[in-house]
């Protein structure tokens, strides 16, 4: 697990100077609109699929060619935490900088959802995987708390609220029988990874994770990876021992190049994925497309 307390001290000094300054400001827009504050936008585009144009949203990382591990908040972040009726954090040590622009706010209206406490899960042999917006069941528990804390901030939009949030969870439903069939043909199966980062999508389809924990672990905290580790990893697809890698594209460096080159040398189907929703797409549709690729690669 990465802990990415990332706030500059710059940043900081201006975060408490924009508090101090900004201690009257309404928490809602003039039009009564909610304003929602999200880490990431894949929890943005979540909140706005529920809160329609109920809501206001500020994603504050949402560049699929930002590497995750090194975003640093602003004082233009702070303002924004300052403002929120509700605000969306991933927790489990993914986004720290979050608890630091939710402290500073010092907001007592605001609610806030932590994602990883909503999961419920918890570290295994000390290490807790973090990235649970491949979680599809996750996903469903945050759509309920996110629709109930955007009705008990407008109890006037309750309806629509629930609206959406059933035409969501539909999507989700849909996902979840897409997993099933997957698992249904390929329960089993090996496949390797660069960063846990799907894990918990390939756990649902029944797939088996055959990369070595010392790779994946040293690539996620950005340390080096052993000689004799790299040497296994690359082993698992000269020796055809899985039937895809699932490939995160958005944090590369000269080992998981090396892992890459070394799948498509052997012929093994490479499928990438991301920490933030790419342009164009909305939740659902992102996960159905990982999903198909998945579908594709192992039919091979």
């Amino acid at each position: 697990m990465k802990t990415r307390s990332l706030v500059s001290a710059l940043a900081l000094a201006a975060v408490t100077a924009l508090a101090l300054a900004g201690c009257s400001t309404p928490s809602a827009e003039a039009d009564g609109t909610l304003r929602v504050v999200a880490s990431t936008n894949v929890y943005g585009d979540i909140a706005e699929t529920i809160g329609g144009e109920s809501v206001h949203v500020t994603s504050l990382m949402s560049d699929p060619a930002q590497d995750p591990h090194s975003f640093e908040a602003s004082a233009q972040n702070q303002l924004a935490v300052k403002k929120a009726d509700v605000v969306i954090e991933n927790g489990g040590g993914y986004d720290d900088f979050m608890q630091t622009l939710v402290k500073g706010a010092q907001s007592e209206s605001a609610t806030v959802l932590n994602v990883v406490d909503l999961s419920g899960k918890k570290p295994v042999d000390g290490e807790l995987n973090e990235h649970v917006w491949y979680d599809i069941p996750t996903i469903r528990t945050l759509t309920d708390a996110l629709t109930a804390a955007l009705a008990k901030a407008d109890p006037s939009k309750k309806a629509e609220f629930e609206k959406n949030a059933e035409a969501f969870e539909a999507r989700l439903s849909a996902l979840e029988a897409a997993e099933a069939k997957l698992k249904a043909s390929y329960a089993g199966e090996g496949v390797a990874i660069t960063e846990p980062v799907p894990l918990y999508l390939l756990d649902a389809i029944g797939l088996q994770n055959k990369t070595p924990e010392k790779f994946s672990a040293a690539i996620e905290e950005e340390n080096d990876v052993s000689p004799v580790v790299l040497k296994d990893t690359l082993a698992l697809f000269s020796g055809h021992q899985v039937r895809l890698l699932v490939y995160n594209e958005q944090t590369t460096g000269a080992q998981t190049e090396r892992v890459l080159a070394a799948a498509k040398h052997a012929g093994i189907p490479v499928v990438p994925v991301t920490e933030t929703l790419p342009d164009g797409l909305h939740y659902a549709g992102w996960m159905q497309g990982v999903l198909d690729e998945i579908g594709k690669a192992l039919a091979r």
